[in-house]
């Protein structure tokens, strides 16, 4: 009789255990495993977040999930958030044992992401004040072929590495990509450190960058550091930045460094640099001069600079007398309305002592004269305007109480700001 019980027990227990490995077998599903943990992150922070491709998951040395084909939004918003064709997330066994109140996560790995700016904008004004933490991330962040859209602009192919996230402590990364517009694309692969991951710590980037249009190309080095705030928006103050640069349009090639002392605002799509003071430097026909005003850029592109050249380029052709033996800085103000990409007029207004210039001109076509000013170009510059100045001396002639209309033609489509 106890045999029997025994037995029977030992074989109640069996069938008990092949109940549980079941029934483990069939709650541990990854697809399982990734719903209640999706589910629970959404519910956190406020979104809904699908996956539809496989899952993967792994308990050994701590959770590690991979999902693919995800969709992250706002509950009930048509245009999700963030897209991704896949995504790991592996976090420390404390985390989970916290249930979501440590925010460390061991690493995390995105590929092919599309985040919509705007949609991000949005759910980030829902957020109770202090309620959106920073995580940790012990072992890095990895992107590979990001998108990142935003109203009138996208940066494509975006590439992050990020070695590791920690309060307190110093951030180094490497992000490259292409940020493109309807006219302009700049390409960009940055060294990027940071003091600590916080509003108003110093942040510093440096490394290649290309700006392109139709027309013309500029590849740089760009050196830039600042106090980064994330406040009313994005803000950098004070913003220090150099470009050793060449300009390239056919076979023109204009090498200039540039410098730049500013403060910097990015918001509503739009981003802001005033006050502005910079410098330019180079050889030939590059003029030296400095300046300072305002630069923003949205929809459009706004530049009003006032400043003035020190001396008039020697590769340029020869003022006339009595111009020629002035000894007074040349000063401007030119003031620049409409595409990103300089195709359209621009005023200008130059003054040297009593002579004045105010006219229109055309940012391409003076590059092109002025690199051809060797000798080639023709003796006046691609301008339209009225030149007024007390006295001139052409082919011998002496003129005084001078005013000269100039009329470079322009294309139908030319419209000055």
């Amino acid at each position: 009789m106890i045999r029997r019980r025994i037995a029977l027990l030992l074989v109640a227990g069996i069938v008990l255990l092949l109940l549980l490995a079941i029934a483990l077998r069939i709650v541990l599903q990854p697809d399982r495993i990734a719903g209640f943990a999706l589910s629970a992150i959404g519910d956190a922070l406020g979104l809904q977040i699908d996956a539809a491709g496989a899952s993967e998951y792994r308990l050994l040395g701590g959770p590690r999930l991979v999902v693919r084909n995800v969709t992250v939004r706002e509950p009930g918003a048509a245009t999700p958030l963030l897209r991704a064709q896949r995504v790991l997330v592996s976090v420390p066994w404390s985390t989970v044992r916290s249930r979501g109140e440590k925010l460390d996560i061991t690493r995390l790995e995105l590929d092919a992401p599309i985040l919509q700016v705007p949609a991000l904008q949005h759910w980030l004004s829902t957020r109770p004040s202090g309620e959106t933490r920073l995580p940790t991330f012990s072992d890095g962040v990895q992107v590979d072929n990001g998108r990142i859209e935003g109203n009138g602009w996208r940066i494509e192919a975006l590439a992050l590495a990020l070695p590791r996230l920690q309060p307190d402590r110093r951030i180094d990364a490497r992000v490259g990509g292409r940020f493109e517009t309807e006219t302009l694309s700049l390409r960009f692969d940055l060294a990027a450190g940071m003091t600590r991951p916080a509003s108003g710590a110093g942040i510093a980037v440096v490394g290649p960058i290309t700006a392109q249009t139709k027309d013309w190309r500029l590849p740089a080095r760009l050196r830039a550091a600042g106090p980064l705030y994330l406040d009313d928006g994005v803000r950098i103050a004070p913003l220090r930045a150099s470009l050793v640069a060449r300009y390239e349009s056919g076979d023109t090639r204009l090498p200039f460094t540039f410098a730049m002392n500013s403060s910097v605002r990015y918001r509503d799509d739009v981003a802001v640099l005033a006050p502005t003071g910079l410098a330019l430097r180079g050889e030939g026909v590059v003029p030296n001069l400095e300046a300072a005003g305002v630069a923003t850029y949205g929809k459009r592109m706004l530049l009003h600079f006032d400043g003035y050249l020190a001396t008039w380029p020697q590769a340029w052709p020869a003022l006339p007398a009595p111009l020629n033996a002035s000894q007074s800085p040349l000063a401007f103000s030119a003031r620049y309305l409409g595409a990103a990409d300089l195709s359209d007029s621009a005023e200008l207004r130059l003054q040297r002592d009593a002579t004045r210039f105010d006219g229109r001109f055309r940012i391409p076509e003076i590059t092109q004269w002025v690199a051809a000013a060797t000798g080639t170009a023709p003796p006046l510059p691609p301008l339209s305007g009225r030149l007024t100045t007390p006295e001139l001396v052409i082919s011998g002639a002496h003129l005084e109480g001078v005013e000269i209309e100039l009329d470079d033609a322009e294309p139908r489509d030319a419209k000055a700001p």
